[in-house]
């Protein structure tokens, strides 16, 4: 499988006392869209902070292109990188979160060009013409001087997209990228997400959205109790899940 883009093996976190992952396995292939589901507590979000280090591991690996995330290996052990070689790492993993997290300071276009000059080093004018590009790519080409404020919660999370592209991440991970949002705005992020999945940008999205797992996953993911429960294609888990905990959950949302 050496087409796999995120490869996570036997990942434990815990919080003190309390085990949120317990042995997670997932493999991404690059291209492929990922969505994961679950209850709340299911340790979703939590799997997604520990892809991109945001969340050290207690236990097992995590490497994104054949990389190793967080650790170099020496032997058979794992030393933990310095922050600067992590955040180096990062710049190779999209993350957008629930809250959109745009800096309220700086324009739209700023928020985009930031990362790219700062951890990349790209010369401004060519971080400038590639956010004015992502920023008509999400349909705000117009909106490139505006502050976060005065942006809708749906205008808001389309930039941050954006600016997750801007750094040409070889992965983007969204930790539920719609649950802020009032009803009315949530189609137009999905639909910047479809386009990303169309253009074989590789993904893993976490989300309550059944209907966008059907209709954009590759492989659909269920966690329960910080264990991978059941996974396989959207018709399999979605239309014929094999696990009981996968059947109750879906039938309290579908």
């Amino acid at each position: 499988m050496s087409d796999v883009m995120v490869d996570v093996r036997g990942v434990h976190k815990s919080f003190g006392p309390l085990e949120v992952l317990r042995g997670v396995d997932l493999r991404v292939r690059a291209g492929e869209v990922t969505v994961v589901l679950g209850p709340s507590g299911s340790g979703k979000s939590t799997l997604l902070r520990t892809i991109n280090h945001l969340e050290k591991v207690n236990r097992g690996w995590i490497s994104i292109d054949g990389e190793l995330i967080g650790y170099r290996r020496s032997g058979n052990r794992l030393h933990e990188l310095k922050e600067k070689d992590v955040l180096k790492q990062r710049t190779h993993i999209g993350f957008v979160f629930q809250n959109f997290n745009l800096f309220p300071h700086l324009t739209v276009l700023d928020n985009l060009v930031e990362a790219p000059v700062a951890a990349l080093r790209r010369p401004r004018k060519e971080a400038v013409e590639t956010a004015r590009r992502l920023l008509a790519r999400v349909g705000l080409a117009d909106k490139a001087d505006a502050y976060p404020r005065q942006l809708s919660g749906g205008q808001q999370q389309r930039v941050a997209i954006a600016r997750a592209l801007a750094l040409e991440p070889k992965v983007l991970l969204f930790d539920e990228p719609t649950s802020a949002l009032d009803p009315e705005l949530v189609g137009e992020v999905l639909d910047v997400i479809k386009d990303l999945a169309r253009t074989g940008t590789t993904m893993i999205v976490v989300t309550h959205e059944i209907g966008f797992a059907r209709e954009v996953a590759d492989t659909v993911v269920f966690m329960d109790g910080g264990v991978v429960v059941e996974q396989g294609p959207p018709s399999a888990v979605l239309d014929e899940p094999q696990h009981e905990r996968t059947r109750a959950f879906l039938s309290k949302v579908l």
